[in-house]
């Protein structure tokens, strides 16, 4: 069967997932390894809440998961989850996180609502990128991992190769169940390294 977007909207509501976006995670999950059983997970960016439900499933009950969103993100019946209904971008935010502990894994498939100039959607998704990163920085245990979403820009490249001071690997990628027509894509970075300054900023 040809694999169309209507085919990862077909599965994920037949899967009793929120939305299409979880096979993206999903493969992301396959190839690299991302969560591990008793992990503490960030999502930030999290409704509709199909990521959340993922990694629930996936650390079927070992660890814990946080999202963060504008929208409230109810998912009954699922222990070792809360939700945040914040802006990501608000000075409390990271207040709010700060006391539940660090985090194995900031994950992020958060986009800004497009306008159809690429340029500006570009800048509104670096933005988003760059404020995960500095929470993610502030956040992470020694050797966490970090997935964010970002399209494509002229600055893409320059973010990935200053992630590369504050993590060891750093990749991008782009899965399957992604749009043909969309400009996303996804960086991962793992390892790390804990720099004590980032971690007592939030910017």
């Amino acid at each position: 069967m040809k694999r169309t977007g209507d085919y990862y909207a077909r599965q994920a509501r037949q899967a009793g997932y929120a939305a299409r976006s979880v096979y993206k995670l999903e493969e992301m999950q396959r190839r690299f390894r991302l969560l591990r059983r008793g992990d503490k997970v960030l999502d930030i960016g999290a409704a509709p809440g199909s990521w959340s439900q993922y990694c629930l499933k996936t650390l079927a009950g070992s660890g814990s998961v946080v999202g963060v969103d504008l929208k409230p993100v109810n998912l009954p019946g699922a222990p070792g989850y809360r939700c945040l209904q914040q802006d990501i971008f608000s000075p409390e935010l990271l207040q709010q996180l700060i006391p539940l502990g660090r985090f194995d894994l900031v994950l992020s498939d958060a986009a800004p609502a497009t306008t159809g100039n690429r340029t500006v959607d570009t800048q509104a998704s670096l933005a988003i990128a760059r404020r995960v990163s500095s929470l993610a920085a502030a956040l992470l245990r020694s050797r966490g991992k970090m997935v964010v979403k970002l399209f494509q820009g002229e600055e893409a490249g320059d973010f990935v190769r200053k992630l590369g001071v504050d993590f060891a690997s750093v990749r991008t990628f782009k899965p399957r169940a992604t749009r043909k027509e969309s400009m996303e894509l996804y960086i991962l970075a793992e390892g790390y390294r804990g720099d004590i300054i980032h971690r007592n900023t939030g910017e």
